[in-house]
């Protein structure tokens, strides 16, 4: 299989599983995603849509955001989603959103923290606790990151959500502060919340692979000091997202961690786009005995496996670039082992 324009691809990345449909029908009610324009926002918000109206429900679904693009807001708008332009740190515009029982946050800031790391604070503590005050009776699925995590063995298979966090960097520092801004609001205002630590989500505009897939390519040196890294396939990052509504929790938050089931090899990934591309990849740096890597053992135990394995988005994103088609021009920079981004 393979995709013949950003409408096919967004359509396979919104299509909700009949699991998401069993979740929701747990959690009924209007779904808010707050920071609905960003890489995710989209096809996530979409997907919720799609479930309910398959649900038969009337339940709106409504996405905030800034929206510097007035073609990604039409595009929501012609999907059936309401769209509100909010700046979501201006608490008195965060006040005037409508309630809603269920709560995707999406909103944060990772790039640019080296050159204004207090703006990367505001977003990724500000703003959450202006949210987290708005919507403390709603259920609220909170994004966050695996960089969280120190950098663990290899050998290991990965952090788990029970091991303790040691952030790299003030971008890991700041989203380690907004997880604990909602775990005060489950604990001080029992607001029901879930907690997805995600790295790294894959469509094939952007992401992990696409930044090998690319360097090889293009005959760039593929950088090996981050040398393992875990990837899902961004329809099931949204699906398991929005199926963790119906896991948010009280007192303490539900944390997991969301990713695919391997932990890759970047020399073996760039090695196998060559033989896709027909040129051997370059490398540059060494492999380090440890990586950023998440263990999703309790995610798979909930949710399954991921829908789309490995070896089939290695061979979506060559058939993507291959094509010529588009790219979000947005790198993960993944290969950055000191946390300055």
């Amino acid at each position: 299989m393979s995709f013949a324009s950003e409408a096919e691809l967004e359509e396979a990345l919104s299509a909700p599983s009949p699991a998401l449909l069993d979740a929701l029908r747990t959690t009924p009610g209007d779904i808010l995603v707050l920071g609905a324009a960003g890489k995710m926002g989209p096809t996530l918000a979409r997907m919720a849509r799609r479930a309910v109206d398959a649900l038969g429900r009337r339940d709106r679904v409504i996405a905030a955001s800034r929206f510097s693009s007035a073609k990604a807001e039409q595009s929501l708008r012609a999907a059936g989603i309401e769209t509100i332009k909010c700046n979501l740190l201006d608490r008195a515009a965060v006040t005037a959103l409508p309630d809603a029982p269920n709560v995707i946050f999406m909103a944060g800031q990772k790039f640019g923290t080296r050159d204004a790391p207090s703006s990367t604070w505001a977003m990724n503590v500000v703003l959450p606790s202006i949210a987290a005050e708005r919507y403390e009776t709603s259920r609220i699925v909170a994004f966050s990151t695996g960089n969280v995590y120190a950098l663990s063995p290899v050998r290991d298979g990965g952090s788990r959500e029970g091991d303790a966090p040691a952030p790299v960097g003030e971008y890991a520092m700041s989203c380690l502060g907004r997880e604990r801004v909602f775990e005060d609001a489950a604990a001080r205002r029992e607001t029901q919340v879930a907690i997805v630590r995600l790295n790294y989500a894959v469509d094939l505009r952007y992401g992990v692979l696409v930044d090998i897939a690319s360097r090889v390519l293009r005959g760039d040196p593929v950088d090996l000091r981050m040398g393992h890294v875990n990837v899902i396939w961004q329809g099931d990052a949204n699906d398991w997202a929005l199926r963790c509504l119906a896991h948010a929790s009280a007192t303490r938050p539900f944390i997991v961690n969301v990713t695919g089931r391997e932990t890759l090899a970047v020399r073996e990934i760039a090695a196998l786009f060559g033989a896709m591309f027909g040129r051997a990849p370059i490398f540059t740096g060494a492999e380090a005995p440890d990586a950023l890597l998440s263990n999703a053992t309790l995610a798979h135990s909930l949710f399954g496996p991921p829908s789309v394995s490995t070896a089939t988005l290695l061979e979506w994103v060559a058939s993507w670039l291959l094509a010529g088609h588009p790219l979000l021009g947005k790198p993960t920079h993944f290969e950055e082992r000191t946390g300055a981004f």
